[in-house]
């Protein structure tokens, strides 16, 4: 949807897009603290579903549900009140504080819709089904292109049409989402009640991913600050590389959310031999994948601005950024595969910890960019440092058995 709203919005100008550049570091960042309501729903609902008790794993499913219900309200609260004052501090001139004000506030209401997406996902994940959310996502971006093109082309609704879009479409997958999981929970005999110390357990659960997010979310604010301080044409330039960067990251997270389910599924059987032959063989997918998203990418570099924007300035400077994504990818394969086996593993003190030391090595990069008043590429240059320092942690986690906790709970043995 990101990627449809930078196309859509990219050709109305380029302080439009630079809005939007705004107003998603905003968006990403809250809906990015709340992520643990997938990941965390998918390792624990995997190791009860691996186990055989599938009334625990629903039961953890609709615990998400209400969680999610929660913090979706509390979050679109904030968002709506707060447009305004982050609007204009991620964006670099007044023109694009406006656009990124009208994309927040009207985004503000599919913010609940976005965490129950996060949680019903997860859960589906953990029981091996994959197919509805492939087809609620399928159904709900096909409906975000064409209210977008609507509202915003034919009706000239402009940067609010592309939000209203967004957001009917997000509610459309949520309520399809959330239908399919109460359906399932019933014959399960799982309660559908809230049930306040399932659903805090959950929350405490998901504080160790909630702060490995943070710093993930602190990485892009940074980005996005040194962008919008270089001016308009960066600015306008990260978003659109930024998008396409989430799309590939996306795409290459397929592994990894295979790696979340089957890592849950094979611990909580008690199956280490068979979760580190799947690690082996997810790696080499990872970098398979890597390589063919670099290439693909890397060829196409000299096209893709023009789909984005018509502003010359930004599509000269979006080339060697693209080039500089293209050449990290591989790594990248490997970095979402085994942050993804890990997160199955519900090794999420870990991966807080290693989030707090990549932090730590990217911030002094990010920051030499915009001091040093540097070329736009630098700042993907410093990207690609940030995913180093990432790979390499993950790396030596993997290597030992520290994360293989066996059972139905990490709390197990």
């Amino acid at each position: 949807m990101l990627l449809a709203d930078t196309a859509i919005i990219g050709h109305l100008g380029t302080a439009e897009l630079g809005g939007l550049a705004a107003a998603s570091v905003v968006l990403g960042t809250v809906v990015g603290l709340c992520v643990f309501l997938a990941y965390g729903s998918t390792a624990s609902v995997a190791r009860h579903h691996g186990a055989g008790d599938d009334r625990t794993a629903y039961g953890l499913a609709i615990s998400s549900l209400w969680l999610a219900s929660g913090l979706g309200v509390a979050f679109g609260v904030l968002v709506a009140a707060t447009s305004g004052v982050f609007g204009r501090a991620l964006s670099s001139s007044e023109a694009v504080a406006g656009f990124a004000d009208d994309y927040l506030v009207v985004s503000a209401i599919g913010v609940p819709a976005m965490l129950l997406i996060l949680a019903a996902t997860g859960a589906l994940r953990g029981v091996l089904d994959l197919r509805t959310p492939l087809y609620a996502t399928i159904v709900a971006n096909i409906v975000n292109v064409v209210l977008n093109l609507t509202f915003v082309h034919a009706l000239g609704w402009s940067v609010q049409g592309a939000a209203s879009g967004t957001v009917l479409a997000q509610w459309l997958a949520a309520v399809w989402l959330v239908v399919v999981v109460v359906r399932r929970a019933r014959p399960a005999r799982a309660s559908l009640r809230p049930r306040v110390g399932r659903i805090l357990g959950a929350a405490r659960d998901g504080v160790p991913l909630v702060i490995r997010t943070l710093t993930l979310r602190i990485a892009i604010v940074l980005a996005a600050i040194v962008a919008a301080g270089l001016g308009d044409v960066p600015l306008a330039a990260h978003q659109v590389a930024a998008a396409i960067v989430t799309f590939l990251a996306f795409a290459l997270d397929a592994i990894a959310i295979a790696g979340q389910t089957l890592t849950g599924r094979s611990l909580g059987a008690g199956d280490a031999g068979r979760t580190r032959a799947m690690t082996r063989r997810m790696i080499g997918w990872g970098v398979g994948t890597g390589v063919l998203a670099g290439v693909l990418l890397a060829l196409l570099a000299p096209w893709l601005p023009h789909l984005f924007t018509n502003d010359p300035a930004v599509q000269k400077a979006l080339v060697p950024a693209l080039l500089v994504v293209a050449a990290i990818q591989p790594l990248s394969g490997v970095v979402f595969v085994l942050d993804g086996v890990l997160i199955g593993a519900g090794d999420g003190v870990y991966l807080a910890i290693a989030g707090v030391l990549v932090l730590a090595v990217y911030t002094p990069l990010v920051l030499a960019v915009g001091w040093a008043d540097g070329d736009f590429t630098w700042l993907w240059i410093a990207y690609g440092g940030f995913i180093a320092t990432r790979l390499a942690t993950l790396w030596l986690r993997q290597r030992g058995d520290a994360w293989m906790i066996l059972g139905a709970t990490r709390s197990a043995d």
